[in-house]
């Protein structure tokens, strides 16, 4: 990458002088940092984010409820609907 010295600097000043006029200049720039320190912010944020360290809770299987349990309810079974008893087979 090409190093940019006082010429170019000034060279690249003016040109943003001519484009942006004197009036506007300021308003872009207070502009451009209130960008620069909320992209700031969101960056610390989500480096913070992944230095959080998780800690996960131990998992406890999951025990079926017995019939005499307070959660418990009975369980009928399902008989087979209508329409499955009048469908055609499927291999003729």
């Amino acid at each position: 990458m090409p190093d940019l010295g006082k010429p170019e600097i000034l060279i690249l000043l003016i040109v943003i002088l001519v484009l942006f006029g004197a009036k506007r200049l300021p308003g872009a720039a207070r502009s451009l940092g209130q960008s620069m320190r909320i992209f700031k912010a969101e960056t610390k944020g989500l480096r913070n984010d992944d230095d959080a360290v998780i800690t996960p809770t131990p998992a406890t299987p999951a025990m079926p409820p017995t019939a005499g349990s307070p959660g418990s309810m009975p369980v009928a079974p399902v008989p087979p609907s209508v329409q499955d008893q009048q469908a055609p087979p499927l291999h003729q």
